[in-house]
């Protein structure tokens, strides 16, 4: 898969009906699925981060994403009581 079906399968999850904890679930596996496409080291790799910039990007934003969503799953939370 390229890279620019993984950025619409991203942009098409956050503006789905589901969830915030469904979105949240089906974000992480998008991430684990471009950890294996573009082997997404563990570890920080400058030369691997240099030469896959796009890559890390959606990556990050991804990461990001859930990120905002976790929190305002659990600010809900709080709120609900």
């Amino acid at each position: 898969m390229i890279l620019s079906e993984y950025q619409n399968r991203y942009e098409d999850i956050l503006n789905s009906n589901f969830t915030e904890k469904t979105k949240d679930e089906k974000l992480a596996i998008l991430m684990t699925e471009l950890e294996k496409e573009f082997c997404i080291p563990i570890l920080k790799n400058p030369e691997w981060e240099r030469e896959n910039r796009k890559v890390l990007a959606l990556y990050r934003k991804i990461s990001m994403t859930r990120s905002f969503i976790l929190n305002d799953i659990e600010h809900f939370k709080e709120y609900v009581g």
